[in-house]
């Protein structure tokens, strides 16, 4: 590792971590409350004290550092990094400042930001795994819808299970891990110093959100972190042509399912609009089973983390070692949706039972 990556390194956790600190510290002592979160009766609120949303703030402003310092010292830039991660910071940043939008709103400009982001950024999927599929992304308008509703899952899936401490946080840890490793030993390492910083920020940020939450990420953080987990999944897919594409839907599977799953239970099974959050979601059961576990609610908050994030990590590892072989990884990802609706109706009838 070059001298000036490991000076930056240093630099960028000294900076980050007071930077945070003393952030947090200004709003307590000025008691500004406007990045406050302190609705405790949302469905996905289960913290029990006033909590500053102030994490999507500190990641893109150091992120921002990191992109100078890619630029003018490696002469790196990805376009696709600095447009993503802007756009959806600022819609996030919006809910953050209590602005209140109608979900359909949302979800509409999000849609449009996507379609025109992916356009002028050229951003594809050559490869589905599926034959007829790749067929479809062949056409260009196509493609383009395509790519498009892979970003909406994977940003609202960050959205979606940002709830607990840690939960988001180690989950996004684990996937640019695994997509660092990949690039570095494909030597694509360009896009392997961009996952390294983006890692020892995350680092930084889970210091004041597990297992004790001093921060949160807010809407400006899930989406900025959804979006860079989707950019460089493609990016990694597009650099390794030898990776099953099947491999990144086992590694994106709980972000893309989680969300897969909400929408379909609610339109088919509730037969409620899925645009609204509830308080019926895997990790939410998984809280309120750990419960009876644990002492208190404030444990089993950082638990969820820790047995989502554990039982993912174990679950990735066989697909790690066969991550070129596209029938394998697409009977895999089949087996988790198998394992993951075993484990949403085994852990219902549990929380209805008591």
């Amino acid at each position: 590792m070059e001298l000036n990556n490991i000076i930056f390194s240093f630099a960028l956790l000294f900076v980050g971590y007071f930077f945070k600190k003393y952030s947090l510290l200004t709003l307590k002592k000025n008691k500004f409350k406007l990045l406050s979160d302190n609705q405790f009766k949302k469905p996905q609120a289960f913290h029990e004290t006033a909590t500053y949303r102030l994490g999507g703030i500190t990641i893109f402003l150091l992120l921002t550092l990191v992109f100078l310092f890619l630029f003018f010292f490696k002469n790196i830039f990805f376009l696709e990094y600095v447009s993503f991660c802007t756009l959806f910071f600022l819609l996030g940043l919006v809910d953050d400042f209590k602005i209140d939008i109608r979900p359909k709103f949302r979800l509409l400009a999000m849609i449009a930001a996507l379609l025109i982001l992916i356009a002028i950024n050229d951003l594809y999927i050559e490869k589905s795994g599926l034959s007829f599929l790749n067929n479809l992304l062949a056409i260009d308008i196509f493609a383009l819808f395509f790519v498009s509703l892979c970003f909406l899952f994977i940003i609202n899936g960050s959205n979606l299970i940002d709830g607990f401490n840690g939960l988001l946080g180690i989950h996004a840890i684990i996937i640019f891990m695994v997509l660092f490793f990949i690039n570095f030993f494909g030597e694509n390492y360009d896009l392997t110093r961009v996952l390294f910083y983006i890692i020892l920020l995350l680092i930084i940020f889970l210091k004041f959100n597990f297992p004790k939450a001093k921060m949160f990420l807010g809407d400006s953080g899930a989406y900025l972190i959804g979006a860079l987990i989707a950019i460089s999944s493609i990016k990694t897919s597009i650099a390794n042509p030898s990776i099953s594409p099947f491999f990144f839907c086992v590694l994106l599977f709980y972000l893309f399912f989680e969300v897969f799953f909400s929408f379909f239970r609610k339109i088919f099974v509730e037969r409620k609009t899925p645009l609204f959050p509830d308080s019926k979601h895997l990790h939410m059961f998984l809280y309120k089973f750990l419960l009876k576990k644990y002492k208190t609610k404030s444990e089993s908050n950082y638990m969820v983390s820790v047995y989502i994030n554990l039982a993912y990590f174990l679950s990735l590892i066989p697909a790690i070692f066969f991550l070129e072989d596209g029938v394998f990884c697409r009977f895999y990802f089949f087996f988790m949706i198998i394992i993951y609706i075993y484990s949403y109706v085994t852990l219902q009838k549990d929380v209805r039972k008591k």
